[in-house]
């Protein structure tokens, strides 16, 4: 099994939710994050004042899949979540030792 992380801009949500269930991923855990890459935030102006905004807004998707469905769900998101543009995200995959589901005590591959 594997982990995959992926931060991406927020309005791309839903896209790459339906995108990813359609793939046959049966769920995953989504949280508002705060971060920077590249683009290393930026200047606003608000009501005549400039400040900086050094974190920028994004959503971190985890999503633990069976090794065999890696390649096509990694390729799914970045498919859905790009836009060309500076802020895109990034994705990174890790391995899973062990999942268990709470309610059925089921395990590894069968939790999912």
């Amino acid at each position: 099994m594997k982990l995959i992380i992926a931060a991406i801009k927020p309005y791309k949500l839903e896209e790459v939710r339906e995108a990813v269930t359609a793939a046959g991923v049966r769920g995953m855990m989504v949280t508002e994050i705060k971060g920077f890459g590249s683009q290393s935030g930026h200047t606003e102006i608000y009501r005549g004042a400039e400040y900086s905004v050094n974190y920028v807004p994004k959503i971190k998707l985890e999503i633990v899949v069976p090794d065999n469905m890696v390649d096509e769900v990694v390729a799914v998101i970045v498919k859905t979540a790009q836009t060309g543009k500076i802020g895109d995200g990034k994705l990174f995959v890790l391995d899973v030792e062990s999942a268990l589901r709470v309610r059925t005590g089921e395990t590894n591959d069968d939790s999912l």
